[in-house]
């Protein structure tokens, strides 16, 4: 252990952080799965050495809370004693299922490995912020649109992909396609750029200028590179044109910016900072822009297209996988080590951590998964994509986090089982214990959040924006049932919720949270 790790960074098993509940760290497994049998461990571990909540993220990482200095370092060496591998260095972020999901246009797994092994290779980790972070899209059933990224590819074809520059796949600024060996040289000259910028710097920092001559360098330089770690998948330059760069980006600068940004709940997470970035949205619009008359080859970047990872998936070779959810991504121990005993019983072979804060449990056949979907149910797990508990982001709140003013999460499971199907499913909700908003940094259509007069209701905000309306922190569940009810009398056909509130402006709600 090297002691406590700035707010900001990334609450690694080798560096802990600092939270209103204690210590809190994070962990992502090599392998990508661990067994029934070594989850029941960690959870023995968290329930050991923290206050056994144990959670996973909306990046798919699993977090373990309550720890202290002492205990975190007896953690980390019972997490070692069960053989579980967990990643270091820069995240560079797939699907869970990439290789096995039949919906995926391309497999990013031998992508997103080389780029490892160019950073590595580059000695690039050390050089670069905790934050910063690579998202290879093979655009399967899983997708990453939600998930921040300095630098995002996607897959457009089986061996072409459209790369883009910080942000969400809404914000994030398109770049240009490029066949599978050129996206691996390009992603490593951007992040060389990011890392000659020193550890605060972001993709998103870079000018249109920097990123043109990164590409350019990383094109020059393969032409005295060994050959590609990639598989030859790619089809001769002639038959798939590509973008010329130089080109491409000299077309870029003539567009027009925009800061628009879809507001999902899976954005924030259950910590003191976020895995997509608690600053993010914060930091200044880079440069790229789309082209003000796109080439041919080129379509408009659209919002992030996320498919629910919740139910049966099915996977190539006949197999399936059992999605569920944990509620607000979190669970206690004792809860998912029942659980895990239930998924041994029932045959599965691994559980994988995945993004929206879900579990994809492996090896079922399907008369077994429907057994085990039904005990997950049983214990409290969201079964159904439908659950109105997934578009709800939650914090610990008071008493379990010293920071609380509300109970964010009674809150929280107040709204969703007194509202169910008739919360208003273009809102995305953010209940927050206080200002810091660790669930959620960016806003949301709506956000309840405690503070020293109760419940403080902040429309199309962060936890820290100007309150619309308040109530006191027990009615808070209460006063969210009456903008709802306020919502289906007042939204028009064309209107989302946001537009709605906005439209009705702060004295209607203050009006309707008063009622009796």
């Amino acid at each position: 252990m090297t002691g406590f790790s700035r707010r900001g960074a990334c609450p690694a098993l080798s560096a802990p952080m600092q939270t209103g509940d204690g210590m809190l760290v994070r962990l992502n497994p090599v392998a990508g799965e661990i067994t029934p049998k070594t989850l029941i461990g960690l959870c023995e571990s968290a329930a050991g050495h923290g206050n056994g909540i144990v959670e996973v993220t909306a990046r798919g990482s699993i977090q373990i809370r309550g720890l202290t200095a002492e205990s975190a370092c007896l953690l980390a060496g019972e997490v070692d004693a069960l053989g579980i591998a967990v990643r270091t260095g820069v995240p560079v972020d797939t699907s869970p299922l990439a290789g096995i999901d039949p919906t995926e246009i391309a497999d990013p797994a031998p992508l997103a490995a080389a780029i490892r092994a160019g950073i590595e290779v580059a000695g690039l980790a050390s050089r670069l912020g905790p934050k910063v972070s690579v998202v290879v899209d093979g655009r399967g059933r899983i997708g990453l649109g939600s998930i921040m990224g300095d630098i995002r590819l996607v897959a457009f074809s089986v061996s072409r992909w459209r790369l883009s520059v910080g942000g969400d796949e809404s914000a994030a600024r398109f770049v240009g396609e490029f066949e599978t060996d050129e996206a691996c040289a390009a992603t490593l000259g951007i992040v060389h750029a990011v890392a000659a910028l020193g550890r605060g710097g972001r993709g998103r920092d870079l000018d249109l200028e920097a990123v043109s001559a990164a590409i350019e360098g990383s094109e020059r330089s393969r032409s005295f590179a060994p050959p590609s770690v990639l598989p030859d998948i790619s089809p001769p330059r002639g038959e798939i044109g590509s973008l010329a760069i130089s080109a491409c980006l000299a077309t870029l600068a003539m567009g027009e910016g925009t800061d628009e940004v879809v507001i999902s709940p899976l954005a924030g997470e259950m910590s003191g900072r976020t895995e997509g970035g608690a600053k993010d949205r914060d930091l200044p619009a880079a440069s790229f822009t789309a082209p003000a008359q796109a080439p041919d080859s080129y379509s408009e970047p659209t919002a992030p297209t996320d498919s629910s990872p919740i139910g049966i998936l099915p996977l190539t070779g006949s197999r399936i996988a059992l999605g569920i959810a944990l509620p607000f991504g979190s669970i206690d121990a004792s809860t998912l080590i029942q659980f895990c005993h239930d998924a041994a019983t029932a045959g599965a072979t691994g559980i994988r951590p995945a993004p929206g804060r879900t579990l994809l449990v492996m090896g079922l056949d399907p008369a077994s998964a429907d057994t085990l979907a039904a005990n997950a149910k049983s214990l409290g797990l969201v079964t159904s994509p439908a659950d109105p508990r997934i578009r709800i982001a939650a914090c610990p709140g008071a008493p379990a986090c010293a920071s609380g003013m509300i109970a964010a999460r009674d809150v929280a499971t107040d709204i969703a089982t007194g509202l169910g199907e008739s919360l208003d499913p273009t809102l995305t909700l953010h209940v927050s214990g206080c200002a810091k908003g660790c669930a959620h940094p960016g806003p949301a259509t709506l956000t309840i959040v405690g503070d020293e007069k109760g419940a403080a209701f902040v429309v199309g905000g962060t936890a820290t924006g100007l309150p619309a309306a308040y109530t006191a922190g027990y009615e808070a569940a209460r006063g969210m049932g009456r903008l709802t009810k306020l919502l289906a009398q007042e939204r028009k056909p064309d209107e989302n919720a946001a537009a709605c509130l906005a439209r009705l402006g702060a004295k209607r709600l203050a009006q309707a949270l008063a009622q009796e």
